[in-house]
């Protein structure tokens, strides 16, 4: 099995020291993932592209957590699920909320639950949406614009989401209340 550096400022290329540098003032750390994909600067450089664009879409930060976290669980990758557990909260999403969701069921917040239905559906059906996907995300008050914007949350987890599968690195101190172990085998 590799072993994948976590990167540091100072141990990292060039050219991804400068998003470790945004990703150190957004967090107040570089997170470990972040430290791994710096060993590549085309993977960290697209993430933090489609980051910024994600963090600036129509979705409230708790609707972009939630989608995260529903990702990461859905994808079981580890690291991402303690990460974005800690932030879920932080954003205020309702801890029920976000135990139903490390948990694989769907939140009780009817937004919340639609964000989370729709992205698992679009990993599990590989974004080949059936029309009640759809319909059911519309009803609970969204817009067909807003599903893409989902896809773009998707798209941007499955960057950490897959990077954490393979690099496997270390949890920070600070998550550690919430490591979470996927219930699977994957094969």
């Amino acid at each position: 099995m590799l072993s994948y550096p976590v990167h540091t400022f100072e141990s990292a290329p060039a050219q991804s020291r400068p998003v470790l540098q945004q990703l150190q003032q957004a967090f107040g750390l570089i997170p470990n993932v972040a430290g791994t994909m710096a060993a590549s600067p085309v993977l960290i450089n697209a993430f933090i592209g489609l980051f910024e664009r994600v963090h600036a879409s129509s979705l409230t930060e708790p609707q972009i957590q939630t989608v995260l976290l529903t990702n990461a669980v859905t994808n079981a990758s580890e690291w991402p699920v303690a990460f974005h557990t800690a932030l879920a909260l932080k954003e205020g999403v309702h801890p029920a909320d976000v135990d139903a969701i490390r948990q694989g069921v769907l939140p009780m917040d009817v937004e919340l639950a639609a964000l989370s239905a729709l992205a698992r559906a679009l990993i599990d059906k590989r974004g080949r949406l059936a029309e009640s996907d759809e319909r059911r995300f519309i009803e609970a008050g969204f817009d067909a614009a807003q599903i893409l914007e989902v896809i773009a949350v998707v798209a941007a987890s499955a960057i950490t989401n897959y990077t954490s599968s393979v690099t496997r690195p270390p949890l920070e101190t600070q998550f550690e209340a919430f490591v979470w172990h996927a219930q699977t085998e994957i094969r």
